[in-house]
């Protein structure tokens, strides 16, 4: 398999840390996230390597990848060994950044990490504490992360359940609806773990995904955000992406990998 475009890093030197994780189990629409990482590595490959934003090369940013950590058949046990894998790399120094594979594997991220906030781009709520008998579908991975982190911000969620949207009324969860992104202004001073659920695009520009939902974000908007919030992340991730579309997913979320590690490291560079 080939790595990330640019990540040419050795482990030990490694600042950034990219993770494939091909998990594909609860996808309740169209499956194919196992393709995710894969088909972001590849569609990378003819990205420019300079960032004019930053001005700076991704091949000078010390990105190691990781590789894929492969499912078995047990997802509580999938998700503890991802999270040693997350774990390692940050007790090493280096910032993590998961590929998915469904949004689940976010949660051995945010185990592993430990973070204040929660911040996602995601079309749906995922606070149910079950689907279908799974309490560990993809649409309860906000609701585990609030078991970890103290505060979850979603932005640009439309859809979900009616207690999904009641639970939206607790101190502990803010929702940005998608016509109020482009003006949202984040003021953190904690820890943030910063997870892109790729169906938060409008499916217009993101149709390769697993359950699509009407009347999201554009790219530009997500872009933002990402910049503006991984300066502060401990880690970071680009879910849901699958091969039911011309890449056109893949090449987003390909892009928004990439801005997390521009935008985090030009802040590191200035602190």
């Amino acid at each position: 398999m080939a790595g990330f475009p640019g990540a040419h890093a050795e482990r030990s030197d490694a600042d950034y840390v990219v993770v494939g994780a091909p998990l594909d189990r609860s996808t309740t629409y169209q499956p194919g996230t196992r393709f995710g990482p894969r088909r972001i590595r590849a569609v990378a490959e003819s990205f420019e390597d300079y960032d004019h934003h930053t001005d700076s090369r991704f091949t000078a940013l010390d990105v190691h990848d990781h590789g894929d950590v492969h499912p078995g058949g047990d997802v509580e046990e999938y998700l503890t060994f991802l999270e040693g894998v997350v774990g390692d790399a940050d007790r090493d120094g280096a910032v993590p950044l998961l590929l998915g594979g469904e949004h689940t594997v976010t949660v051995a991220a945010v185990r592993a990490l430990e973070p204040d906030v929660f911040v996602c781009l995601d079309a749906h709520l995922d606070l149910r504490e079950e689907f279908g008998g799974d309490p560990y579908s993809h649409s309860t991975v906000t609701r585990h992360a609030l078991s970890v982190a103290e505060e979850a911000v979603i932005l640009g969620a439309r859809a979900g359940s009616k207690r999904e949207w009641e639970r939206t009324a607790a101190a502990d969860v803010t929702v940005v609806p998608p016509e109020e992104v482009p003006d949202w202004d984040p003021a953190f001073d904690r820890e943030v773990y910063l997870s892109v659920d790729i169906d938060a695009a409008d499916p217009g520009f993101a149709p390769g995904t697993g359950t699509l939902e009407p009347f999201g974000l554009d790219p530009a908007t997500m872009e933002r955000v990402v910049r503006t919030v991984a300066p502060q992340a401990v880690g970071a991730d680009v879910v849901e992406v699958n091969d039911q579309d011309d890449d056109q997913a893949a090449v987003l979320g390909a892009k928004l990998a990439r801005s997390v590690v521009f935008a985090h490291a030009d802040a590191r560079t200035y602190r």
